[in-house]
Order: C-alpha cells, then structure tokens, then sequence
C-alpha cells in the first residue's frame, strides 16, 4: 500500500539580528518577515521525471523553485519620471518619447535632440506605441452591441472535474479577505512544485501565511507566471501560467474561473506551422550550427487567425530560460540555455542583436525603468549590463561564487542617470548594485588588475570571430524606421576582460540557507525567494533625519 505524504500548512516567522540585516548606505534593510511555503508531496499518479543532469544518481522533477507574480490594484509610482533616452549613434533608428507618468499625460511623440544632432521620431505619427497585431483587420475585437465585451475563463476551477487539477482550497473567509484588502494593498501568487498560492503579503502577520486560495496540480509544476496589468482592477486580476507539461492556463482570481489555452479549448486547434520564412540569410551567419536567428513559423500578419496561437517564432534550438518586454511595449529580450541574449522587434518581427554570454548560459533577463539598458544573469557567475542604443556591453559585474537566478531593478533608487538593482543566485547571495551613466562610460585601463572570480578561471568555450569589429549582417526583409539598425541583424563577438569594465556590488550576502530563485523591489521592502519555499520581507530604511542638520528657524 502507497503512503501518501500530507500537504501541511504556510508558517511564519520574524527573525531578528545583525545576522538578517543588509547595510547599505542609505540605512540598514532589516528582515520583517519569513514566510515559508508549504512544499507540496508528489502526486501519486505523478511519473519521476529523468535528471537533467548526466552525473546526477537520483531522478528529479520539473521545478525553478519559488516563482512569485506581485501586484497592486492601486500602485504608487516611483517619484521618477523615465524617459527614452535619445539615440547618441548614428547607426541605431531608434525612436523616443516618453512613458506616461500619469493616465491623463499623453505620451510625446518627440524628445530633444540627441547629442549627434539627430532628432528620433516615433513611426506611429499619434506618438503612442502601437499594438501587437493591430494592423492586421483579423485580430482586431468584434463591437457587440452592448460595445467591446472583455474575454473571461469560463471554467469554475473550485467546481472543477478535470484530472488536470488535484485539488483547490478557498481560505474558509476568502471573501472576507478580499473584501478586506485595500487597493494600495499588495497580492502575490506564488508557485512551488506542483502549488500555486494566492496570498495577500499587506494583511496582518499571520494572515501573511494564509492562503487566500490554494490550487494543487496533479502533474504540472507551475514553471512561469505573470499578471496582465492592461485588464487588472478592483475585482478582475488575469494570471497566465506556463506549466512542465506544454499546458498554458490562463486563470481570472476573483471568479475562480480558468481556461487551458492550448488544451481542449473550443476556439484552439492543433498548430500547424506555416512556411518557414527565416528573416537572414542563414549562410552569412558564423559557423554555430546550434544558433539560428528567428525563424517565423506563423507571423502576426498571418490571414489564418482563427486559432491560437497568433504568432509563433522559433528562436533557438535550445532552452528559452528567460524573456522580459520592454519598458515601451517594442522590444522583446530573450535568453536561451546555449548563452546567447537576443534582441527582438516584436512588433515588427525581426531579430536585431545577438550578444553572446562570457561563458555557459544566460538564466535572467530584466529592462532598467526608462529602457536604456538590459540586464542578464547566468552560468559564468556575471551579471551583464547591455545597452539597447549602444548595442554594446557596457559591464560586467562579478561578485556572485555560483549561477545568477535573477535580476532586477530598484525603480525606487532610479533616476534617469543614476541606477540600484539587484541580483540573486544559488550561492544564496543577494547582492545590490548602484552605476551611474559617467561610470559606465568610463575607459577601463588595460593594466588595471582583473577581478577574481570562479568563472574568470574557468576556460572559454566560445570561439571569438576573426575581427574584433562587430559583424554585421543584411536582412532579407525590409526593415523599417522602427528597427534598431536600419542595415540588420548585429550578431556581437564575445567581448575581452581585458576591454570591459567591471562594475563592484556595494552589498552582498548570504541571507537563507537555500539557492536563491527570485528577486523583486517594493516601495517600502525587497522581497525574496529561495527554492525550498521561503519568501522573506526585508524593509527598507527609516528616513532619518540628520542630526548635523541646523533647523534656521529656532
């Protein structure tokens, strides 16, 4: 007779001590609070999967451990207002304008004049970043008569039969809860293994711990989730999840409702490819067999839009570990296991840059507020700082003694030259990280000693093109105004130590007793995660006034 294992209960917890505190030097971040996720058992039906990992003795299943999702009916912006920052190469057609910094702004359509004299304008003559896929008439929403009725889930998932979902647990007074929780109030939707957790991180002490609701899959692991801002409000959040099993779920928390968006569903059919059309001349590329630029399988354009999905790119042949959307909804940053970054016009379906990773694969990818620089973490124990107007990396910043899991910027210490971000990897380390534009702009001397560091030992596995000049290469299709190079793709060489500056984190410590998988700044607290379920809470410091200050009016 199998023994199965009893899924236990979310605790909580307040540790206290020099031990869980981070100086930095606007203060000190102390621990508030240590939530601990309930890791799920194996469901019996669940097959052991094979460990990735060719050394490995034990099997091992699907899992990225904590995976968190925030969100904010009510958010308080940062007091910064981000802007585009202006092309300062000729090379790059780069457009600007300005992110709105409140919904009765417009955007501008212009900004000022870039340093070279040369002044970028939005193709879109109404200044306003267009929609993905509003040129094609197919995609355009059908006005009913009662106007544009928005799409829900219709599957109630507490009422649920499928052999999809194990099991689905309300909080006895959910309703209560969320009646409770106010606007400026901050939910989150937290995946371990096989669980996916609503909890409201705003409420009271213990209730932090109690599920709002609680869903429990049957095989899938919640691998990646996010929340659709565009449609969120006082009682509608959207969530879309991908799972370990290729099932894409789209889940509305307020209704209770979900829809499995490639599986079973009336409006979806089995996707066939359409002809393969690449966007380069695949014979101009170097000489790695395994990387190949996007490939378009079904373009947005496509006159076959009565099925999902809309579009459909290949991008690698190998893992996709990482992708994130740019500030201004143009640009789409991708990072794949093989360790190449790509850059992505995804309005206009075409692949502009391919930077490629010191040194293993890139695991992370983030966009700074305004845009200007990318982000990425990985396998050689850097996090690497990209700028998209440049195209060029700009630094590399060592620190961490094992993988990189994730990064991310601090909006709340941004402005728009200065920047905080931060990093978490497996050596359970967060470290945080300030640069400023004068810095990164900074020649590096050749005869400056390099940093130590695990990876900087390690051999180089990739092969260097023959001119350290980056290579350039002319696309087949016509490219427009919007296009960050007017002549095409730009596939970068693996750039020296010895040529790229090195940026020293100005905090790092170990802060849990597990790898470190996610990482995200609040205004008022940075919030963690570990892959054994533990989401800690580290408040930000106390606005104190300086005592050497002298108040005039006594």
């Amino acid at each position: 007779m199998t023994t199965i294992a009893l899924d236990t209960s979310n605790t909580i917890g307040h540790p206290s001590g020099p031990e869980y505190q981070l100086a930095v030097g606007e203060g000190v971040y102390a621990l508030q609070d240590d939530v601990h996720l309930a890791t799920p058992p194996p469901h019996p039906s669940e097959h052991t999967s094979t460990n990735p990992n060719p050394l490995a003795t034990t099997p091992v299943r699907p899992s990225t451990g904590v995976r968190i999702s925030l969100s904010r009916i009510n958010p308080k912006k940062p007091p910064h207002l981000y802007k585009i920052a202006n092309i300062g190469s000729t090379r790059s057609n780069l457009a600007t304008y300005s992110i709105k910094e409140s919904e009765k702004e417009s955007r501008s359509s212009h900004d000022d004049t870039s340093s070279d004299g040369v002044t970028a304008h939005l193709a879109n003559a109404t200044g306003r970043t267009p929609v993905f896929g509003e040129d094609n008439a197919l995609l355009t929403p059908v006005l009913s008569k009662d106007g544009m009725k928005r799409k829900k889930p219709k599957t109630n998932i507490v009422k649920s039969n499928s052999s999809f979902i194990s099991r689905v647990m309300p909080h006895e007074a959910m309703t209560k809860r969320i009646q409770e929780h106010t606007p400026e109030g901050l939910f989150a939707f937290a995946s371990i293994n096989r669980a996916f957790q609503w909890l409201d991180l705003s409420s009271s002490n213990e209730s932090k711990a109690q599920h709002i609701i609680k869903i429990l899959f049957t095989k899938a692991h919640m691998l990646c989730h996010g929340i659709n801002p565009s449609t969120k409000g006082p009682n509608h959040l959207d969530i879309i999840m991908g799972a370990s099993t290729a099932d894409i779920m789209w889940f509305e928390a307020f209704s209770q409702k979900y829809a499995r968006i490639n599986k079973n569903e009336r409006d979806d059919a089995a996707f066939v490819p359409e002809e393969s059309s690449p966007l380069i001349n695949l014979s101009k590329l170097s000489n790695n067999t395994d990387h190949r630029p996007l490939h378009v399988n079904k373009s947005l354009n496509s006159r076959n839009q009565k099925s999902n999905p809309v579009a459909s790119w290949k991008i690698s042949n190998h893992r996709i570990n990482d992708f994130a959307f740019s500030p201004d909804s143009r640009h789409l940053a991708v990072v794949t296991e093989d360790g190449y970054l790509q850059i992505i016009d995804y309005l206009n379906e075409q692949l502009t840059d391919i930077y490629p990773s010191y040194y293993g694969g890139f695991l992370c990818v983030c966009w700074s507020p305004d845009g200007k620089y990318i982000l990425t973490g990985g396998q050689d124990d850097l996090v690497s700082i990209w700028s998209l107007t440049e195209r060029r990396l700009v630094a590399r910043c060592p620190g961490h003694h094992s993988w990189v899991s994730c990064v991310a910027f601090d909006p709340w210490r941004c402005d728009d030259r200065n920047y905080r971000f931060g990093s978490v990897g497996e050596d359970r380390r967060l470290l945080l990280w300030d640069f400023n534009v004068g810095m990164l702009h900074r020649p590096k001397a050749l005869s400056v000693r390099q940093r130590a560091s695990i990876s900087s030992h390690a051999p180089l596995l990739r092969t260097r093109t023959e001119s350290q000049a980056t290579t350039r290469f002319r696309s087949n299709s016509n490219l427009t105004a919007d296009s960050v190079d007017g002549e095409g793709l730009l596939e970068h060489p693996v750039e020296s130590r010895t040529r790229t500056a090195e940026l020293p984190p100005i905090m790092s410590k170990i802060i849990d007793d597990d790898p470190m998988s996610w990482l995200e700044f609040e205004e008022d607290c940075i919030i963690t995660a570990c892959a054994q379920g533990h989401i800690r809470l580290w408040a930000r410091p106390q606005e104190v006034r300086n005592p050497s200050q002298v108040d005039l009016r006594t």
